[in-house]
């Protein structure tokens, strides 16, 4: 079986804790306390704990027949840093739970789909429904990490630097999942239809999730409020056309993660989140590994 992995993708393992910024973090913690932005992240923070889980879960099946050193060192880093992310992303839920969000409702359901999902889908299709979220999470990633506009979206240092974080991660392991599929000699049918499929629901259900939230929220009942959050969202680096083409080019034959080449911005922001002077070092409860 023939396996191959990029030598230059460290993925290391940061055990992180943002528990003392969160507790300042208010309701609406968007830039300008919009409504629309404050809900899809708290929508996507709300999946990211049982989401992470699977992910794992997918990608340890088959590491056993992982026979490249390279590559199952990347393997051992995805694991380790998926797991903080679903860790972290639960103290964030937790904050988000207290301010009046659905965010413990939210994982419950994950939980539920995900485990729904192990149970009825085969491990090679769990494995391509992985592949094509993680190409959805490090399109986003490398959004953020480019755009300082998408960067202020976020307002609230606590909410930023979370998903910055988060974001960095994304990229350095961008590949692996996808390069676990190809290693194990997984079906390109099977790994273009579940993209297909999982954009479609994926889409659907967090814009369905927002919408039922902001109109629940009593803030949107401010006159001008919803509108005003509107016209700033169709005007955000989320509403690109780029980016849309951007996740569907996976569908295309030969497609590989690395061809969005990110590793000069991933240097860039190692150093800026955790050089020597690094925004993030105090957040840092161990050393990468």
């Amino acid at each position: 079986m023939t396996q191959t992995s990029n030598v230059s993708h460290d993925v290391p393992t940061r055990r992180m804790s943002f528990d003392e910024v969160l507790k300042d973090m208010p309701k609406h913690f968007a830039a300008d306390g919009d409504l629309i932005l404050s809900h899809l992240a708290a929508a996507l923070s709300g999946v990211f704990p049982d989401g992470e889980d699977f992910f794992v879960a997918s990608v340890r099946n088959y590491r056993s027949q992982v026979t490249d050193p390279d590559l199952r060192r990347q393997v051992n880093g995805f694991i380790g840093q998926e797991a903080m992310h679903g860790r972290v992303h639960r103290s964030f839920n937790d904050r988000l739970d207290a301010l009046g969000y659905h965010t413990k409702f939210s994982e419950r359901r994950t939980k539920f789909f995900t485990k729904l999902q192990q149970r009825v889908m085969s491990e090679e299709r769990q494995l391509a429904v992985t592949a094509a979220l993680e190409h959805f999470t490090a399109t986003l990633a490398e959004l953020l990490l480019r755009d300082p506009k998408a960067r202020a979206m976020f307002g609230h240092d606590a909410a930023r630097q979370v998903f910055v974080w988060h974001a960095l991660e994304e990229a350095e392991h961008k590949a692996v999942a996808f390069d676990v599929y190809r290693a194990i000699g997984g079906s390109e049918k099977i790994r273009v239809r579940a993209m297909r499929q999982t954009r479609l629901m994926f889409v659907s259900a967090t814009v369905l999730q927002v919408a039922i939230a902001v109109l629940l929220d009593p803030a949107s009942h401010r006159r001008g409020a919803l509108r005003q959050s509107l016209w700033r969202f169709r005007r955000s680096p989320l509403w690109n056309r780029a980016l849309w083409k951007q996740l569907k080019d996976y569908d295309r034959p030969n497609f590989h993660p690395d061809d969005y080449d990110t590793d000069q911005l991933v240097d860039q922001w190692r150093e800026i989140l955790f050089g020597t002077d690094g925004e993030l070092n105090d957040k840092l409860t161990r050393s990468a590994a």
